[in-house]
C-alpha cells in the first residue's frame, strides 16, 4: 500500500497568524522555523513513499523550498487541513492507498506514532485513524490552565470500549474538576492533531458540508463523525517524552523548555 505523507501549513491564522514559519529554539540553542521542524520530523517516518508540504501562501512555498522541502500550492479557499491536504492528494501524479496528514503545530509528535496509525489503516476496516495518549497530571493541569485563562488550545476526546471515537472537544472531556484530577487523569485523553486515512475516506470529505459541531468545535475531525464515518483512535505511548501543540503564541515557551531537555 503507498503511502502519501502531507504537512498542510497556512500563513493566516486568527490566533497565530504566520504561525508556520515561527522560530523554534532548540536544545542546542539553533533557532529553527516550525515548519522546518515539522519537515525533519517527517524524514524520520521511513514507510512513506513520498513527503510534501501543501501551501497556499507564497511565503511559505519559498521558504520551505529554501530548505529543500517539496512544496505544492493549494486553492486559498480551503478551510482546514484536511481539505488541504485531499487537495493535495489530487494533485499528485500516483496514486496512493493511504495518506497521512502531520500538521504542522506538533513538532513533538513522535514520529512512532505515525507509524501505529500506518499499521492500523492497513490491518482494519476504519478509514480513519487518529493518535490519542492518555494525560499525566502534568499534561491534565496545563490543559486546565489553558481553559480557565480562557486560551482555546489542546484538544482531548472520548470513544468507545473498542477505540471509535465519540466525540472531540476544546474542552476538557469528561468533565474534569482541578480538585479531582489524581483520579481524572486516568480518563482524559489528549488528541494528537494528526490523521491517517485511507483514500476514498479522503476524497469523499470534500464532498461533505461542514457540520453544526464542527463550526462550534473548529475540528475538521468532525465532519466524519457527523456524517458516520468513523474515526479509530489509536492510543499511543509517548515513552517518557512530553508533548505540547503550539497553538497560541505563549506555547513557543512551553515547547522550547521541552526541546531544551532532550
Amino acid at each position: 500500500m503507498k503511502t502519501l505523507l502531507v504537512i498542510p501549513a497556512r500563513y493566516q491564522s486568527s490566533r497565530f497568524p504566520g504561525k508556520p514559519l515561527v522560530p523554534i529554539r532548540g536544545s542546542d540553542g539553533k533557532e529553527i522555523s516550525l515548519i522546518e521542524r515539522t519537515w525533519l520530523l517527517a524524514q524520520e517516518i521511513k514507510r512513506i513513499d513520498k513527503k510534501i508540504i501543501a501551501t497556499d501562501d507564497l511565503r511559505i512555498k519559498e521558504f520551505c523550498e529554501n530548505f529543500g522541502a517539496e512544496v505544492c500550492l493549494t486553492s486559498e479557499k480551503l478551510r482546514n487541513g484536511s481539505e488541504r491536504v485531499a487537495e493535495a492528494m489530487k494533485m499528485q501524479q500516483n496514486e496512493y492507498d493511504i495518506v497521512v496528514n502531520l500538521q504542522g503545530d506538533a513538532p513533538l509528535t513522535p514520529s512512532w506514532v505515525i507509524d501505529e496509525l500506518i499499521n492500523e489503516l492497513k490491518n482494519s476496516d476504519y478509514n480513519v485513524a487518529t493518535p490519542v495518549f492518555k494525560c499525566d497530571e502534568v499534561g491534565l493541569t496545563n490543559l486546565l490552565r489553558d481553559r480557565k485563562s480562557g486560551r482555546v488550545g489542546a484538544t482531548t476526546v472520548v470513544f468507545d470500549k473498542k477505540g471509535k471515537a465519540l466525540y472531540f472537544s476544546k474542552e476538557v472531556i469528561p468533565y474534569t474538576h482541578e480538585n479531582d484530577m489524581k483520579e481524572k487523569q486516568k480518563q482524559v485523553y489528549h488528541h494528537i492533531g494528526v490523521y491517517a486515512y485511507k483514500s476514498p475516506a479522503l476524497k469523499s470529505y470534500l464532498q461533505l458540508q461542514p457540520g453544526y459541531l464542527e463550526a462550534q468545535e473548529g475540528l475538521e475531525q468532525l465532519r466524519f463523525i457527523e456524517n458516520g464515518i468513523s474515526v479509530k483512535c489509536v492510543i499511543s505511548s509517548l515513552k517518557g517524552k512530553d508533548f505540547w501543540e503550539l497553538n497560541n503564541p505563549s506555547d513557543v515557551r512551553i515547547i522550547e523548555k521541552i526541546l531544551k531537555r532532550y
